[in-house]
């Protein structure tokens, strides 16, 4: 019988792989963690409410399987110590009440973000340092929560820990969920539209990966399966950047100093017209191209879409509204924290 704990089930990846293990006849039950249960069951599936910060995490997760760290937040973004609370210590208590319930295997949410600034013009390894961008609080914490990660797996040597470190993750559910974590209230729907968006950015290190959230969710059912560890680039191609970009969007690329860009971002978001802080800017221009073979060949994962196929779904739930029936999915939820 196989029990699988999924923290942070009812996000963007986190209900691709509730979709994905209910489709697995290996997989028994399913227990999925969430700050807010959603409003609809589903099969072998049972929803806990609880917080990473502060509930007990060791009686959900005895006789897991395996479990899955999901959870992380990025907003309220003008509130760094609430998001590291519960992004950085929230993990830690995570990964130890793993190993305080016996839990055999332990497969974490990291990003490309964790990377340290690296080569736009050849893909590297996961060896790649994963010291972060300094200028980032998500970099900053993605990175942090690795070197606990490294620590805890010196200390539980019978853990099985693997971490996932994907590209930008879009899906067309989760159009409205990104909308308000990125661009916020006040972003004009009809540039969703397409051929609205009439030019591209072409700045210095616009090279960059995205995925389909549902193919993430592949890659980390098909390690909860396996035996596989340590860490695993995840991503689709082709590489993105501006001249892709352009052609997705019927746009034309124009060149712009990347500084340009970053002072209107640090401005908008200063006065809280948008969500998005200047370092998720500089974390994008300087995270390296990842390659990931070693998804192709040690998981046997293969995307199903491509980063441009993604990119056109997330577009489309913009135009749509689409949603899911998740908290943090929902369309129509009021906008976070009036950015």
């Amino acid at each position: 019988m196989s029990r699988i704990v999924v923290v942070g089930a009812t996000g963007n990846v986190g209900t691709s792989l509730v979709a994905a293990l209910r489709a697995d006849d290996t997989v028994d039950e399913i227990v999925g963690v969430a700050r807010r249960r959603p409003r609809a069951d589903a099969a072998k599936t049972t929803w806990v409410t609880a917080d990473i910060e502060r509930d007990d995490l060791v009686s959900i997760f005895r006789g897991a399987d395996c479990v899955v760290h999901l959870a992380w937040r990025i907003q309220p973004s003008h509130e760094i110590q609430s998001l590291r609370r519960t992004n950085v210590m929230g993990s830690e208590r995570l990964f130890e009440a793993v190993a305080d319930a016996e839990v055999p295997a332990l497969v974490y949410a990291s990003s490309v973000g964790a990377y340290s600034p690296g080569p736009k013009s050849r893909a590297v390894d996961e060896s790649w340092p994963a010291g972060g961008t300094p200028t980032s609080f998500y970099a900053r914490h993605k990175a942090e929560v690795e070197q606990r990660l490294d620590r805890f797996e010196l200390e539980h040597r019978d853990v099985r820990v693997v971490r996932m470190r994907p590209g930008l993750t879009f899906k067309r559910e989760s159009a409205e969920e990104q909308r308000r974590y990125f661009l916020g209230p006040l972003f004009p729907r009809a540039l969703a539209r397409e051929g609205a968006i009439p030019v591209v950015p072409d700045m210095p290190g616009l090279r960059f990966q995205a995925v389909h959230s549902d193919d993430v969710a592949e890659a980390y059912r098909l390690a909860i399966a396996g035996d596989a560890r340590g860490a695993f680039n995840i991503a689709a191609d082709p590489v993105l950047d501006a001249e892709t970009l352009a052609r997705t969007l019927g746009a034309r690329p124009i060149k712009i100093a990347p500084g340009l860009v970053r002072a209107g971002m640090a401005l908008s978001w200063k006065l809280r017209l948008q969500p998005t802080p200047p370092g998720w800017l500089d974390m994008g221009l300087s995270v390296p191209v990842m390659d990931v073979r070693r998804a192709h060949e040690e998981l046997g994962w293969r995307p199903a879409r491509s980063s441009v196929d993604a990119i056109r779904e997330l577009l489309a739930g913009l135009r749509s509204e689409a949603g899911d029936a998740t908290p943090p999915l929902e369309p129509g939820r009021r906008p976070l924290e009036h950015v």
